[in-house]
């Protein structure tokens, strides 16, 4: 029963973080645009990639085609 007097204000403190958490970053505009981050996963970046480098063997022969 003694270790109530400890565990409730411990929640009760964890509680309290918790909400200021959420108010500080709501208040920050960490919740502004919820649909775009979800979205950003379709578009396509390949069009943005450089080409890629032609390798060539270290021996001096070429590469057969």
């Amino acid at each position: 029963m003694n270790v109530l007097y400890l565990l409730v204000p411990v929640a009760l403190l964890l509680a309290a973080v918790g909400v200021a958490g959420f108010l500080w970053a709501a208040r920050n505009g960490q919740f502004d645009d919820v649909e775009t981050p979800a979205l950003r996963m379709l578009i396509d970046d390949d069009r943005d990639a450089p080409p890629p480098r032609e390798t060539r063997p270290t021996n001096g022969r070429p590469t057969p085609p």
